[in-house]
């Protein structure tokens, strides 16, 4: 006799149990119940989409050895109910969650296994590798990442026919993982004809030294020279490595004789990559290079925000600001305090507040004390940034360009500091209340309308938050 799928359920449950922490537990399976189960298909219930995510990248393997156990069934088709509304239980059920990850569109082979050019799968059945939830939807744009967003939107459009190669970089955490999975899904909605494949230079290396072993070498570069788009992440990683770059070389040279696509990340620029072999570095320096920088404040609020947004909390603008001051090295960073905070909010059933962020945030980033911005230090970065001197700041002169940087400076003074109007006008050239307050005003309309009002201001306040 069949047994009941909710007692088959809440064995899997004592199976989790028995193999994780209370913490791991509590934070997920807890939260997490059976809608159903009919004709090998399993839905199950939770309560945001982060809680699908972790279940999907961390116990994934765990899940299905537990079905196949209880169920009798490690085939199952597992899918997530996303509930809406709790006390009515509606929700909207979502694609089947990931099988275990695919090469070359065989699943469950080994991630070392040598690429085969006779057994490279069609376009259809190539697993790209590619991270869904990395797509330019989601890709916050700011100054320090403009323009190799721009670039990655075109080589979308066009594949092979604008910069190629591209080479992303910028420091860790700054989004480039991100940017280059968003350039490979996009080209892939628009061209679906074409071989996307996407992959870190660790696990490139580690497949050449498969076919090494095994005397696989032409079938290694043979199957890389079927890609129409080839993306590869953490090239720094190639250094020193010769065997490894010989072959890359070799599909590098071909890729580009046949005009194909080949898009390259690291955490430097290709110059100061030790160990890379002239020719490769020649060869990356024929497209673009493209820098994306740590993000501004501005740009690590909007990121925060849309994070929050997307998991459904609920956190006051102080919190928001207080993150954004206090972590200024990577998304990731950002992400996982967020993340972190919706864990505490769930299992300790509590609000996210600064006791909550104070709790957490240490986990992540040492938390400076905030010095304290005087007119002093606001006058100085504001005419370093433009070239002008303080007496030009404090003089009578109504030029356009020293009015327009008194009207910032004030503009400033007046978010930052603790002083009166009054006091601002008498350290500014003596002026009055009125002059003050018009000048907040006018500085005020044009960050309306004015981008680079915008970008000046937001790299002031960078300066004088560090």
């Amino acid at each position: 006799m069949e047994q009941n799928p909710q007692i088959l359920w809440e064995k899997c449950l004592d199976f989790y149990r028995s193999n994780i922490t209370p913490d791991q537990y509590n934070c997920t399976f807890a939260y997490t119940e059976l809608e159903s189960y009919k004709d090998g298909t399993l839905i199950l219930d939770v309560p945001s989409a982060f809680i699908r995510e972790m279940l999907e990248k961390q116990f994934q393997g765990l899940m299905r050895a537990s079905f196949k156990k209880y169920f009798g069934n490690e085939h199952i088709k597992l899918f997530y109910r996303i509930l809406i509304d709790k006390d009515s239980r509606t929700g909207i059920v979502e694609k089947e969650s990931s099988p275990a990850p695919k090469i070359n569109g065989r699943a469950e082979r080994p991630a070392n296994e040598t690429p085969d050019e006779m057994m490279a799968p069609a376009v259809q059945d190539l697993d790209s590798q590619l991270k869904k939830e990395y797509n330019f939807d989601n890709y916050i744009e700011g100054e320090s990442n403009r323009l190799a967003r721009s670039v990655g939107e075109a080589i979308a459009k066009n594949p092979a026919q604008t910069f190629n190669p591209f080479f992303v970089f910028g420091p860790s955490g700054c989004g480039k993982t991100h940017l280059i999975n968003a350039i490979g899904l996009h080209t892939k909605e628009l061209h679906p004809q074409l071989r996307v494949l996407y992959l870190s230079a660790h696990l490139f290396t580690v497949q050449y030294m498969d076919a090494t072993r095994n005397n696989k070498i032409n079938d290694f570069i043979g199957f890389y020279q079927t890609i129409d788009v080839l993306i590869l992440d953490d090239i720094q990683e190639l250094s020193g490595k010769k065997g490894t770059q010989n072959a890359f070389f070799h599909i590098f040279n071909h890729l580009q004789m046949n005009n194909k696509q080949i898009i390259l990340a690291a955490d430097r620029p290709p110059v100061a990559i030790e160990g890379l072999e002239d020719r490769l570095l020649t060869r990356f320096k024929w497209g673009l290079q493209a820098e994306i920088e740590k993000p501004t404040k501005s740009l690590r609020f909007s990121i925060l925000s849309a994070k929050v947004k997307k998991e459904g909390l609920s956190i006051p603008e102080d919190v928001i600001n207080y993150i954004t001051e206090n972590v200024d090295e990577s998304v990731r960073d950002l992400e996982g305090i967020i993340n972190s905070l919706l864990a505490f909010s769930i299992v300790y059933k509590c609000e996210v507040n600064m006791k909550l962020v104070n709790k957490v945030m240490p986990r992540f980033v040492e938390v400076k004390e905030k010095q304290e911005i005087t007119l002093d230090k606001i006058m100085e970065t504001v005419c370093n940034h433009y070239n002008v001197t303080p007496e030009d700041l404090c003089s009578r002169n109504r030029k356009q360009k020293i009015a327009l940087v008194r009207q910032v400076a004030m503009y400033i003074a007046s978010e930052h500091t603790n002083l009166s109007n009054v006091q601002i006008g008498l350290n500014l050239g003596n002026r009055n209340h009125a002059t003050v307050i018009h000048a907040i005003n006018q500085v005020k309309n044009l960050l309306d309308v004015d981008e680079k009002i915008r970008v000046d201001i937001s790299t002031i306040e960078d300066i004088l938050s560090k």
